[in-house]
């Protein structure tokens, strides 16, 4: 491949690279993009994990809250999103809180069962409707320049949820507001996914908490239908269609902020070649960024266990209100509440794997049941994924640790169910279980994550400094070379599957404001 100039050169097809090559290519843009993987999408893929068996599982990420309907109108994205009806289920004993998102009077009766009156069902609704007037003021401005501390305060208009959201500790806040132990928990694990931190003091988790809850200004979660990989291989399909050039199997070696060149190899042991852009846009880590350009990488720490199983059937509950493809086809919450999750955060900051690990599972085959094959539909088995907290990276060290995390984990769920998990895994046609293990260590290996971190890095506040800057920039993707933006999750308002530092790039590259 001959020395070759482009206008934008960008190091990563995951989706927030594609979507800034599709917003480039668009505008008329030269752009070429280099993926070190065999594929385009990330950590946003879908895969057959296990040989001989027809599920295509959401390996990694698995659902989708924070992508701007503004970015799907504007790419033209064919994509099917599909809303949870339950939101969630969380075991207590002989019973469980369920939340119902079509059926209110339903979940004032399991809160009542769980909590035994009223209080914490009123605290619920006064405090989701504060979390979504935040949602809906805080969202729209995801997409434009980045607005300053003072100026996001205005736009979100109300003392209390600035406060209580932005100021405080969440786990203060949550421990203020609700009495009952297991409501707490559910509460807090959306400040602790993929995020080690104590709630009831680091102003982390609130950041985490506030990502959780915002997405399209409505906070949802939703199903992709045909997994996360649907959703990458429609944004390559519109970036290509624009004129974007794709090359996998090319890995970036080395990237030079004052010319624009990028040292690329083509892998495996192939050539190396070179390649100027007037830009140069990184999806990767800031600390992968920093080793291409002769920096030294500051060390992030991811801290989630994920496990992917595919079940031949759903496992029972203890109870008998409600039915496991309820309880499953929404977030299920195991050792959630907020002792539980304290305790946990406690043994591991002490670097040791949790007792009784926390976790959450949800089955993505429930609302979209194309992603197994006909006889596994028929046969009425489902896909299972499990979030782990609380297991950072420093744990795992030892490799004897991520059997002890699986063990433990298993044992986790075990507990709170009315029969063992393994009872009901499905087995391979040579007979083992399906079921894997992804520890942070292991998406530094396979994806390329320093430290497994899924965020690529602590995850930022929406705002940047009071002069509306983002340090660098005015998008909050600017670096210090003019050059080198980051169009990945490392960027300001970056992390989960959102699209927005793409586009941010993108709009940066071009001269909006």
């Amino acid at each position: 491949m001959p020395r070759s100039h482009y206008d934008v050169v960008i190091a990563g097809a995951g989706h927030n690279g594609l979507v800034a090559a599709a917003y480039l290519a668009g505008a008329g843009r030269r752009v070429l993009v280099l993926e070190r993987l065999g594929h385009v999408g990330g950590l946003a893929v879908s895969a057959r994990a296990f040989p001989g068996v027809d599920a295509r599982l959401s390996r990694y990420s698995y659902l989708v809250s924070l992508l701007p309907s503004k970015i799907v109108k504007e790419l033209g994205l064919r994509l099917d999103l599909r809303r949870r009806r339950f939101s969630s289920y969380t075991p207590a004993g002989g019973t469980g809180l369920l939340v119902d998102n079509e059926d209110a009077a339903r979940t004032a009766a399991s809160f009542e069962a769980v909590t035994g009156g009223r209080r914490d069902l009123d605290a619920w609704e006064r405090f989701y409707a504060m979390t979504a007037h935040v949602a809906r003021r805080v969202a729209p401005t995801l997409l434009d320049p980045l607005p300053g501390r003072t100026d996001l305060r205005g736009i979100v208009g109300d003392d209390e949820a600035w406060r209580d959201l932005f100021e405080r500790p969440i786990g203060q806040v949550v421990d203020e507001r609700f009495a009952d132990d297991t409501v707490r928990g559910v509460v807090l694990t959306d400040a602790l996914i993929g995020t080690f931190a104590d709630p009831a003091a680091d102003l982390l988790a609130n950041r985490c908490f506030l990502y959780h809850v915002i997405g399209d200004g409505t906070g949802d979660w939703n199903v992709p239908v045909g997994g996360m990989g649907a959703v990458t291989a429609e944004l390559a399909d519109v970036a290509r269609r624009r004129g974007a050039e794709i090359r996998t199997g090319a890995e970036v070696l080395a990237v030079d902020p004052a010319t624009g060149e990028v040292t690329f190899r083509e892998v495996p042991g192939g050539a190396e070649h070179v390649v100027t852009g007037g830009k140069v846009l990184a999806n990767l880590p800031p600390a992968v960024l920093a080793r291409l350009l002769g920096k030294t990488p500051e060390t992030p720490e991811g801290a989630q266990l994920k496990i992917n199983m595919v079940l031949s059937r759903l496992p029972r509950l203890r109870d008998p209100a409600v039915a496991p493809a309820e309880a499953f086809s929404g977030t299920f919450h195991i050792n959630e509440s907020r002792d539980q999750l304290a305790a946990a955060y406690a043994q591991a900051a002490a670097g040791r794997v949790p007792d009784l690990p926390p976790a959450e599972v949800y089955c993505h085959s429930l609302t979209d049941p194309s992603i197994l094959g006909p006889e596994l539909r028929a046969a009425g088995a489902q896909t299972m994924t499990l979030f782990g907290l609380h297991m950072p990276a420093r744990l795992f060290a030892d490799p004897a640790a991520k059997r002890e995390a699986l063990a433990r984990t298993l044992a986790s769920i075990d507990s709170v169910l009315a029969e063992p998990i393994d009872d009901c895994l499905l087995r391979t046609p040579s007979g083992e279980p399906c079921l894997e293990v992804k520890t942070p260590l292991d998406l530094e290996w396979e994806a390329g994550l320093p430290g497994g971190h899924i965020f690529h890095r602590d995850l930022s506040w929406p705002y940047g400094e009071e002069d509306g800057s983002g340090g660098h920039g005015p998008w909050g993707v600017e670096t210090a070379d003019e050059r080198v933006l980051l169009c990945g999750a490392g960027a300001r308002r970056g992390g989960g599957v959102s699209g927005i530092p793409g586009h941010n790039a993108a709009m940066a590259v071009l001269g909006h404001a």
